[in-house]
């Protein structure tokens, strides 16, 4: 499993948007990630500046939401729903989408899922747990 470090993962996102933004050939990931980006306008600036922001933190006690945190779990959840991982995931984004009209509102509910199931992960030292995961997503919509 290929785990890149926190420069590498913003590395790959300034890289994917820069290629984009250049007309470049993307790989498939990169056409992924772009295609996540294009739906956050507010992180295009940010990720047009990579020599201010590479090394940029922020901190949740001030209130600040981590970008390149918020758009690698985008990237985690489209990787999973595209291969239904874990089983069931994908039933359980489709029926949070059908209660709302907005997709990307579903991917959200989501995306907050998986970070409630990787934080409680660190939290107490093992890997994700999948039914933490999918019990946390049949609570929404």
């Amino acid at each position: 499993m290929y785990a890149p470090t926190r420069d590498q993962a913003r590395q790959f996102l300034f890289e994917a948007w820069s290629k984009f933004r250049a007309s470049q050939p993307l790989s498939g990931l990169e056409q992924m990630a772009v295609d996540i980006i294009a739906r956050h306008p507010e992180y295009h600036r940010l990720l047009e500046d990579p020599a201010r922001n590479v090394e940029r933190d922020f901190p949740p006690e001030r209130g600040e939401m981590n970008p390149f945190l918020h758009l690698s779990l985008h990237l985690a959840v489209a990787e999973q729903l595209s291969i239904d991982q874990p089983p069931g995931l994908r039933a359980e984004f489709e029926r949070i989408r059908a209660a709302g009209d907005d997709e990307h509102a579903a991917l959200h509910a989501v995306l907050d899922c998986l970070g409630e199931t990787m934080w409680q992960a660190q939290r107490i030292g093992t890997g994700p747990d999948a039914q933490v995961y999918l019990d946390c997503l049949r609570r929404r919509g």
